[in-house]
């Protein structure tokens, strides 16, 4: 079987702490969210999950069909906190209890896949040589999240990536928020961020923001507004969006309608807590009702 998308990365047990004091437990992470918005959108995809072996439940949770998940044996599970200071959980504090381990090219299953998507957390996540090596494999998509935050004693602080310019030429798709695209490029103009990332190498940019999501593919800028009528299911945004993107181009739908459809995905799911539980119809009757 082949398969249009491998994400690969940590899973975590996350302990969310809202603006009210009200605390909830649930399994998240990058390769989590990216997976349900992928299917979403139609995508054949496989999860390549980093977790603790005595982990299954969390594996179990990705609903996956038997043969398009494996389960990447760490010394611990990545625990989270998240405390939450506003009703739009936009200012939040991140910190990092326990971290699983960086990915080893060796463990990345024999799959074939035609993109495999580096959906990371923390930085030593993914070494330079899981990038090189999936290179070679096919083409290779990442979430900047795992090279700029670093886990320093259980805070979660950000850092330039010094190997940047070495590195992102071998990204066809890359993902940043707002404020990552500021740390890695010095503006905090989104368009000439993603102008700088291309300039450097990637090749396609999404940059993720809390009223529009931006596409850069060397040849024109692409945006679309998030259009969520509560933000209930605010955590999650920028790997929903990316995941049901990347479903949309890899089987080659074109990018500014690939946006369209990834932007209405994520303003979907943020109204409800968890993954995006909805298939390409409801994304498609949530297009019709607010993006017309």
């Amino acid at each position: 079987m082949q398969f249009d998308i491998m994400f690969i990365g940590p899973a975590t047990r996350d302990i969310n702490i809202d603006y009210t004091g009200q605390t909830v437990r649930e399994i998240g992470g990058a390769v989590y969210f990216c997976t349900y918005a992928a299917r979403a959108a139609g995508a054949n995809a496989f999860a390549a999950v980093k977790i603790s072996s005595e982990d299954h439940d969390i594996l179990d949770a990705f609903e996956l069909p038997a043969g398009q998940a494996a389960l990447l044996p760490a010394a611990h599970t990545t625990l989270m906190r998240n405390t939450y200071f506003t009703a739009d959980r936009e200012r939040r504090k991140a910190e990092c209890l326990a971290q699983s381990g960086p990915i080893e090219l060796s463990e990345i299953p024999a799959a074939d896949c035609r993109l495999y998507h580096l959906a990371g957390l923390l930085y030593g996540d993914f070494p330079a040589s899981l990038i090189t090596g999936l290179h070679e494999r096919g083409m290779v998509s990442a979430d900047i999240q795992g090279f700029l935050r670093h886990n320093e004693d259980g805070q979660m602080n950000f850092h330039d990536w010094d190997a940047k310019k070495e590195f992102l030429p071998y990204f066809d798709f890359l993902k940043t928020d707002a404020a990552e695209a500021e740390i890695l490029t010095g503006t905090d103009d989104r368009r000439q961020a993603a102008q700088m990332l291309y300039d450097w190498g990637a090749k396609e940019i999404l940059i993720s923001h809390n009223q529009e999501m931006l596409v850069f593919d060397g040849s024109a800028f692409h945006t679309c507004p998030v259009k969520s009528r509560n933000l209930s299911g605010r955590t999650g945004r920028g790997d929903t969006v990316f995941g049901a993107y990347l479903a949309q181009r890899v089987r080659g739908v074109p990018a500014a309608e690939a946006l369209r459809f990834a932007t209405a995905a994520v303003s979907l799911k943020m109204e409800s807590p968890g993954p995006l539980r909805a298939s390409a119809q409801d994304i498609q009757a949530y297009l019709a009702e607010f993006y017309q």
